[in-house]
């Protein structure tokens, strides 16, 4: 890819409610942007409006989001991240309900096998993150 070395991208299992996905990609997105340790790499840019007012810190990146049939197309595809040293956020349900405590103790007692996927952020080198996500489509 020409401009972009790396790859901003979201995939979001489509079995979940539209506003459980919203608040998935929130939480994942946050976590994303802070592990980014060389935060230049993100792009982000101050776009500036007619009247001077300014719209900071907007990723230069495209950013997709893509859609899974299903949570083990997202497991799949996290495997196929950690074996690429990419970095990613993931969101399962176990973060859901209750209090953050209630959530990470209930995280902490569920299997990652048992665990239901809701969505992965990823940012990452442009060529193997496309050729990772290239079989997910579009977020309607």
């Amino acid at each position: 890819m020409g401009e972009f070395s790396n790859k901003l991208v979201a995939v979001l299992n489509e079995k979940i409610d539209v506003g459980v996905a919203m608040n998935s990609l929130a939480h994942m997105i946050v976590g994303l942007g802070a592990s980014v340790e060389n935060k230049e790499e993100l792009r982000l840019t101050d776009y500036a409006d007619a009247d001077g007012n300014s719209h900071a810190n907007i990723s230069e990146i495209p950013f997709m989001v893509l859609k899974a049939r299903n949570s083990n197309q997202l497991r799949i595809l996290r495997q196929g991240l950690i074996a690429n040293n990419i970095k990613f956020v993931d969101f399962t349900n176990t973060m859901t309900i209750g209090t953050y405590q209630e959530q990470i103790e209930r995280s902490k007692q569920t299997k990652e096998a048992d665990l239901e996927y809701y969505g992965i952020a990823i940012f990452g080198d442009w060529n193997t993150v496309s050729e990772l996500t290239k079989k997910f489509s579009l977020f309607k």
